[in-house]
């Protein structure tokens, strides 16, 4: 059997709507371990606030891709899919089958469509011009002139992403050629099923409210306050993911609390707007599920009928 015929089960879907419990529980009855391509729980340290599965459910199942770095290290979208690889390959060669749970659009299409990526190495003197520059400016303005550089750049990125706007740039102006014609559709390496769940829009809000209060009950304010504690500078790209950052500020005086809670849910709410771009509902790629209290069921049966 060639690796493209060996088949990967993506889990998709927006943010709370499901798809830790649901991996799980698709791990167990197919014989599957799950791999997370959410890039925020690569990060040790970073639990509460990355819904990061318990001791208890990587028990259950093993997962991958979880507690590989600390919060100061970089990881690239090209380490992120060499190491997807690795995994998969290692799953398929013990006779498990694979779930990737996610996630991060970018890093789920890396997979999906076999994205070529530069290998540029790091200039870490043109990063830091480029992150000075954004702090002066802002991500806004930033990502705006990403865009009139390389248009196809721009719509890919979020202007809230930062660092990718920041890669962008670094990329284009150490090799001159834009961003987006480095980064290449290729083959897909594997034989990838896309399974995708959704609720009603009101419902998945009310979850992400009540999930974001859990956090907060759970020492959310305490673990970004360790982090610090332990020199992780406020300013990391993997402390700029939402929540972190809010709950930052409210430590540096900038907010309260309810008003730090506040902006978390709002842009927790923004984002799931944003991984709609990435996974869209008419894809024809992407088969659909809404959550209820049978789809599990119907998730394993549609699932072994094209395995």
């Amino acid at each position: 059997m060639t690796t493209s015929s060996l088949p990967l089960i993506l889990l998709l879907g927006p943010t709370a709507v499901g798809k830790s419990e649901t991996a799980l529980q698709l791990a167990e009855r197919l014989n599957g371990e799950i791999i997370s391509a959410d890039s925020r729980t690569f990060y040790r340290g970073m639990d509460i606030g990355t819904a990061k599965p318990s001791l208890e459910e990587r028990a259950r199942v093993p997962h991958h891709l979880i507690d590989i770095a600390e919060p100061d290290e970089r990881w690239s979208l090209a380490d992120f899919q060499r190491a997807i690889y690795e995994v998969v390959d290692d799953i398929h060669a013990r006779g498990k089958l694979p779930l990737l749970v996610g996630g991060t659009g970018q890093y789920v299409h890396a997979i999906t469509d076999g994205w070529v990526i530069p290998e540029q190495e790091p200039d870490p003197r043109m990063r830091e011009t480029l992150e000075k520059w954004a702090a002066a400016i802002g991500g806004e303005r930033l990502h705006a002139g990403l865009a009139k550089l390389d248009p196809d750049a721009g719509a890919a990125i979020d202007w809230h992403n930062v660092r990718r706007t920041v890669r962008a740039l670094e990329v284009i102006f150490l090799t001159g050629q834009r961003f987006s014609a480095q980064r290449q559709r290729g083959t897909a390496r594997y034989r990838t099923i896309q399974i995708g769940l959704t609720r009603p829009r009101a419902d998945l809000y009310a979850r992400i409210d009540a999930r974001i209060e859990m956090m907060l009950e759970a020492g959310w304010v305490e673990e970004v306050r360790t982090l610090l504690a332990r020199g992780f500078s406020p300013t990391l790209p993997s402390l700029s993911a939402i929540g972190y950052r809010e709950i930052i500020q409210y430590l540096q005086g900038e907010y309260a609390l309810e008003e730090a809670v506040i902006l978390i849910k709002r842009k927790t709410r923004e984002f799931v707007r944003r991984q709609g771009n990435w996974f869209k509902a008419d894809d024809p790629a992407i088969r659909w599920f809404e959550m209820n209290p049978g789809v599990r069921d119907e998730i394993v049966n549609y699932l072994l009928s094209i395995i």
